[in-house]
């Protein structure tokens, strides 16, 4: 069957494009590809966040700044975006747990990193017009950390949103299958035909000259079956785990966070729209997506919850554990827009953004499919780039190193205090990142947020960086 165009892609990112795609021109004849799994959709603790995911280090480079000005415009999306979508579920749209406000805090679990992090989000609001509160700890609700883990400070961002991501996931789900244009299949393999592309699934075989990839952290290993010469910046998953606690009390309408800090997004707790509390999340970049949640990561998940925001949830009973694939670009970027190929388009890599960045990307790129001109807000993320080095490697070293003694102070290790342990285990943790940056292939900065991926499984990341620089220096020549 001839259609107009495939996209493929389960969760929010190819729903969103699919929907967009059908707004624009009902007349469009669309095809959405995929299965559900454990991809970073249904895992996502849905915090629509702006300010709350600044980090000093972040915002000293011109892509970082790029990230953070899609990410206010994106919050400027959403409530039309979501009147739009509910609008077309209609009255079978679940409630969808949408709100307002976040609390940040600064707790004693914490490091230099939080404290600069704090700072930064101060500066971010500023030229951002948007506001930022300092707090009275004692004004935090429902906030009953232990003694040693309770916040020094705390700042408030008063127009900070959330949403339940299930919920959210349901609601686009009931809009899509009320869209006469959008047929919906399971996953297939996508192969060339022509001058367009086949999909070929159980519910049939669809011919397009149009595809949008955007298959999370999948989205490689669909690319590298089409062409496996394309010259795609790699993706690989950072797993996250996650739990729905069902408190004995009052969930606050507010979500409460710490910092990103420890390779990871702080720790944080939602409200969803049932009732129960959403408390996430760990991180682990990985070679491969994993199917379920490691023993550690959720008992590092349950303590610090339970220790840095509320003793009290030790009596909660656990509703669901949650595991899910976040696609990070091989630069710590996103990958939007085409691929360097005819009526090939991808979006992927956009790690902790793509729920909340989900109305800016499946408008811009939805209008490019259609035959606009290549949008400003995707123009820096072009997925067929040589990876973006915005730090140099001795930043990036000391970066990473920040990061692996947060990790260790969360993790409330405590040095000898004799001689000089504190200095010794930083200087440790420098010389692990020198190592791991080393073995880089020049012309690639490994981003802090994989550094674990570096000094786990070095050769094999280098490999993989070095494949993608060859095959762009290839295509040049």
């Amino acid at each position: 069957m001839d259609v107009d165009v495939v996209v493929v892609g389960a969760g929010v990112l190819g729903g969103s494009i699919a929907y967009a795609l059908a707004r624009a021109e009902p007349g469009l004849r669309i095809v959405l590809s995929g299965r559900r799994g454990p991809g970073a959709s249904q895992a996502a603790g849905a915090m629509l966040g702006v300010l709350g995911e600044v980090t000093a280090a972040g915002v000293r480079t011109r892509h970082g700044e790029l990230r953070l000005g899609m990410a206010v415009e994106a919050a400027a999306r959403w409530p039309a975006w979501r009147r739009a979508v509910r609008e077309g579920a209609g009255a079978a749209a679940p409630a969808d747990g949408y709100g307002t406000g976040t609390y940040i805090l600064l707790n004693a679990a914490s490091g230099p990193l939080d404290e600069a992090a704090f700072e930064a989000v101060r500066a971010a609001g500023a030229r951002h017009g948007l506001p930022v509160e300092d707090s009275a700890v004692a004004d935090v609700p429902a906030y009953r950390p232990l003694d040693n883990d309770r916040a020094l400070r705390a700042l408030f961002l008063p127009q900070e949103r959330f949403l339940d991501a299930r919920r959210w996931l349901r609601t686009l789900d009931t809009a899509l299958r009320a869209s006469p244009n959008v047929h919906r299949v399971g996953a297939g393999r996508l192969s060339p035909h022509g001058a367009g592309y086949e999909l070929a699934t159980r519910k049939g075989t669809f011919r397009a000259g149009r595809v949008v990839v955007a298959a999370g952290a999948w989205s490689g290993a669909l690319l590298d079956g089409l062409d496996p010469e394309l010259p795609v910046l790699p993706v690989v998953p950072a797993e996250g785990s996650a739990v729905t606690l069902r408190p004995t009390g009052p969930v606050p309408p507010v979500v409460l966070r710490t910092p990103n800090r420890a390779y990871a997004c702080g720790l944080h707790a939602v409200p969803q729209a049932d009732g129960s509390w959403y408390l996430g999340a760990s991180t682990a970049p990985a070679l491969h997506p994993g199917d379920a949640p490691t023993a550690g990561a959720l008992r590092f998940l349950l303590d610090a919850g339970l220790g840095q925001l509320h003793h009290g949830l030790t009596s909660a009973r656990v509703d669901r554990v949650h595991h899910g694939n976040r696609p990070v670009g091989l630069d710590g970027h996103p990958l939007l827009g085409n691929a360097g190929r005819p009526g090939l388009w991808v979006a992927t890599g956009t790690h902790r953004d793509g729920l909340h960045a989900s109305p800016l990307i499946a408008q811009e790129l939805a209008a490019e499919v259609l035959g606009a001109a290549p949008s400003p807000w995707l123009a820096p993320w072009r997925p067929d780039r040589q990876p973006i080095a915005d730090r140099t490697t001795a930043d990036a070293v000391e970066e990473a190193a920040a990061h692996h003694a947060a990790l260790a102070a969360e993790s409330r290790m405590r040095p000898p205090l004799t001689g000089d342990w504190p200095g010794l285990l930083t200087d440790a943790y420098r010389h692990l990142m020198e190592q791991t940056y080393a073995h880089m292939p020049d012309g690639y900065v490994l981003p802090p947020e994989l550094a674990p991926l570096g000094y786990e499984h070095g050769p094999a990341l280098a490999k993989l960086a070095q494949a993608h620089l060859d095959r762009l220096a290839n295509r040049r020549s």
